[in-house]
């Protein structure tokens, strides 16, 4: 038997759909505008500056960007081809690739984050209460929890 919405739900779900639909095109276009990235693009960038020496398993950066690793290995080939990031074997294993930020990727991620940081701020974050901010991480994390479970339920 199927499990309809009632009112309650369907308000939300159109309200998250509609932030699912919008957020990540406005991002892409701000980064695309001031510095010819995507928002995923940029991602990885952020996640890679966190690294230590600025370099991540390619399977840790997948997890950080919540991406596949076929996706994710495109863009890191894009990236290598602008010079923003390098990749090369582990050398605690060869079956390990090691991607790390270089120079000039670190440059780009400099230039970009402020215009990034305050776009995420006027379409996110202005006007949420710290409480609001609280309770958007614990519902935010509690969909991508669900979404890698059942994504690591389907691989078995």
């Amino acid at each position: 038997m199927t499990r309809w919405l009632d009112e309650d739900e369907q308000r939300a779900w159109l309200r998250l759909a509609g932030v699912v639909l919008k957020l990540s095109p406005a991002l892409d276009s701000q980064l695309q505008r001031d510095c010819d990235l995507t928002h995923f693009d940029y991602l990885c960038l952020a996640m890679l500056s966190d690294g230590e020496d600025h370099t991540l398993r390619m399977s840790e950066l997948a997890g950080r960007t919540n991406a596949s690793l076929s996706r994710l290995s495109h863009v890191v080939s894009k990236l290598e081809g602008r010079g923003w990031v390098e990749r090369r074997p582990s050398p605690d294993s060869r079956r390990v690739t090691l991607v790390r930020l270089t120079d000039t990727g670190w440059a780009v991620l400099e230039e970009a984050a402020p215009g990034h940081v305050e776009t995420v701020h006027a379409l996110v974050f202005d006007g949420l209460s710290g409480e609001d901010v609280a309770a958007l991480e614990r519902i935010a994390g509690h969909i991508v929890d669900k979404l890698d479970s059942s994504r690591l339920d389907a691989s078995s």
